[in-house]
């Protein structure tokens, strides 16, 4: 798995440009017409304080009370993703399918699942769409878009592990969120034990 972050960060192309836009070389600063006194020019970073003046305070009567600015923006960015499904195991073929919903309040924009195994997977094999490797025992599938209260986010997966244990531990969790909130983890964290039987296993 090319490994995924877990906040799929800023591309490094944009965050160089980003930097590019707010440095103020040291030739542009604007010079103090009055000397200044030893002691406070040693305080003072000329390049920043000429780059960054101090904004006019707003008005009063146009100020958002504290408190409900935070409201909106906790309402905004929080969501509820969860992960549903089953998993089957024998010999060491290992079958996973999978169902991702939002149920709010936000939207998420975009968001990623990680599952991740006690036992290696076999190196030969391709994964599905979307999917990228994480390490010998771990792979990562986007899920996409996820509307509050929308169509889950089905994924299916049929995997080889490098042995044939009489066991397998899978681990489910959401690595990505499209940076909103998620205040209830515990439907999409999951930790499913498959003996080697075929049957499915829920979660």
């Amino acid at each position: 798995m090319l490994m995924l972050s877990r906040r799929l960060l800023m591309p490094l192309s944009v965050a160089v440009a980003v930097a590019a836009a707010t440095t103020v070389p040291a030739a542009t600063a604007v010079p103090v017409p009055m000397p200044v006194p030893r002691s406070a020019a040693a305080d003072i970073d000329p390049v920043t304080f000429a780059a960054e003046p101090a904004a006019p305070a707003a008005p009063a009567a146009l100020a958002e009370p504290a408190g409900s600015a935070a409201s909106a923006a906790s309402a905004a960015s929080e969501a509820d993703v969860v992960h549903r499904g089953h998993v089957a195991f024998w010999s060491d073929q290992l079958e996973i399918r999978l169902r991702t919903a939002n149920r709010g309040p936000a939207d998420v924009s975009a968001s990623t699942v990680r599952l991740r195994f006690s036992e290696p997977l076999a190196v030969r094999q391709q994964l599905p769409a979307g999917c990228l490797w994480g390490g010998r025992a771990a792979v990562l599938c986007e899920t996409g878009a996820l509307a509050k209260d929308g169509p889950a986010r089905r994924t299916a997966l049929d995997l080889r592990l490098a042995g044939r244990p009489a066991e397998v531990v899978v681990r489910v969790d959401t690595v990505w969120s499209g940076g909103a909130r998620d205040a209830d983890s515990g439907n999409d964290t999951h930790t499913v034990l498959a003996p080697s039987t075929g049957d499915p296993y829920a979660f």
